[in-house]
């Protein structure tokens, strides 16, 4: 089998095509890759680490500059062209697309050139590049039920949930005496996205200095460009430890009594997956508000707490986080809603489709 896999821009769009790329391999021991993303993003570092074939092109994000958008019409023909380039050498059986405006060209080359094509929505709410190449995918794999309403397509669209949550399943846990922490105190973990949030950080602030009556630990993760101001502005109590970051989180999570997380698709899966209490405070700062109704689907089938930024305070995270540390009962029902509305084949799921158009 040989594909094209699209995505770029953040580790949201390339953890899950690398999810796909692995079960892939995993059916196909002949498979040949090739990966095309943007010239300036993640993924053209990120993928390559990976040994995998990567192209390349010149394309940016719609923003509120007239003049930068009017130029990024003419990027994106080109890039067009470029990509039918690519398709016609490569000879892909289908093309991939997991969301970033590099899938948008890429997708259009292979539907003009009759290639098949399946596209993955992490998000509730389509990104503006999945809603544009939507009517051209023969299969559309979603998240959410919810994204269903938004996409205006004569493919298939089929809920297969989140490559990354089965990934998680599979990371080692964490000790917590590697990490500092005290075996048989419970642990409450804060997770401000994988770049972080200065905002969030600000809100947080008070209730980790004040934390030392607390009868639990604390790990938060401020984001490496956060981490030394924040760790200089501040003095927090023994029982908080700070990282900028943490490689193989779903192995500190899986030692977590109660986990604080921003929204996105991939974090969300891997709270449903590992079946961890969570509270969680969606990012503001995002396209169509998209992290709100991600957690809000998941809110209404009893999964998880939610918390906007806006309402984040020292006293209604401690009264949050005590409620459910104290309350089996709690903690056993949101355990329960995650395990119900997990997805942990959602790789297998996708390449299911995969094989399906292809054969």
């Amino acid at each position: 089998m040989k594909v094209v896999v699209t995505a770029g821009g953040t580790m949201g769009h390339i953890n899950p095509a690398l999810a796909i790329i692995e079960e892939l391999k995993k059916e196909d021991p002949f498979l040949e890759v090739l990966y095309i993303g943007t010239h300036n993003r993640m993924e053209k570092e990120v993928i390559p680490q990976k040994k995998i074939p990567y192209e390349e092109l010149k394309i940016y994000g719609f923003s509120k500059d007239i003049i930068l958008d009017l130029k990024n019409v003419f990027y994106i023909q080109s890039a067009i062209q470029k990509s039918k380039k690519i398709l016609k050498e490569f000879a892909p059986d289908i093309v991939i697309g997991v969301g970033g405006y590099v899938t948008y060209p890429v997708l259009k080359a292979a539907h003009d050139l009759q290639i098949k094509t399946l596209i993955h929505e992490q998000n509730s709410i389509p990104g503006k590049s999945n809603k544009m190449i939507s009517k051209y995918a023969d299969v559309i794999a979603v998240t959410f039920e919810e994204s269903k309403k938004y996409l205006k397509t004569k493919g298939k669209v089929v809920r297969t949930g989140h490559p990354c949550g089965s990934w998680a399943t599979k990371i080692p846990k964490k000790t917590k005496s590697s990490l500092g922490l005290t075996n048989g105190k419970k642990l409450v973990t804060v997770v401000a996205g994988s770049l972080g949030s200065g905002s969030l950080n600000e809100k947080m602030a008070l209730f980790l200095e004040h934390a030392q009556k607390e009868n639990y630990e604390i790990c938060y993760i401020t984001g490496k460009a956060h981490y030394e101001e924040f760790k200089r502005e501040h003095t927090f109590p023994e029982n908080v430890k700070i990282f900028a970051y943490m490689e193989e989180l779903p192995g500190l999570l899986k030692i977590s009594d109660v986990v604080i997380s921003r929204a996105g698709a991939g974090s969300l899966s891997e709270i449903l997956a590992l079946e961890v209490p969570s509270i969680i405070i969606p990012s503001p700062n995002v396209a169509n508000n998209h992290q709100y109704y991600n957690a809000k689907e998941l809110l209404d089938k009893g999964c998880i707490y939610l918390l906007e930024e806006k309402d984040v305070t020292e006293e209604k995270l401690k009264q949050t986080i005590n409620e459910i540390l104290t309350h089996e009962s709690i903690q056993k029902k949101l355990k329960t809603n995650c395990h119900e509305q997990g997805v942990l084949d959602s790789a297998k799921l996708i390449v299911k489709e995969i094989k399906e158009l292809i054969k």
